[in-house]
């Protein structure tokens, strides 16, 4: 690869408020799949160091990703709290099953 092509690693910051996409909803009620996805959606696009800060990694953009904001949301409306989120994120099993405290 010539100097000139160079490729770039991850996008660049949105310039306008017209580039910067949305949040992705939230379910009206968290079903078992639905966690069971955001789990997924956690691990997957965990935080990885990179020389210019803490980049998903899945696609490289900034951490957290869009996937990431809704995994954690998910969760947090099933009734997980941050140090139950953070310990699947480190955990990094795909598949571990949430644990669920209604009415929390």
């Amino acid at each position: 690869m010539s100097s000139t092509a160079a490729r770039t690693v991850r996008p660049a910051a949105p310039r306008g408020p017209g580039e910067v996409l949305r949040e992705i909803p939230l379910p009206p009620y968290v079903t078992v799949e639905d966690a069971q996805f955001a789990v997924r959606a956690i691990v997957v696009h965990a935080p990885r160091a990179w020389s210019g800060g803490a980049v998903c990694r899945n696609d490289a953009s900034p951490h957290p990703c869009r996937l990431h904001r809704w995994g954690t949301r998910v969760l947090a409306q099933r009734g997980l709290r941050p140090a139950e989120i953070a310990a699947l994120i480190e955990r990094g099993d795909p598949a571990a099953v949430p644990l669920y405290r209604p009415g929390a």
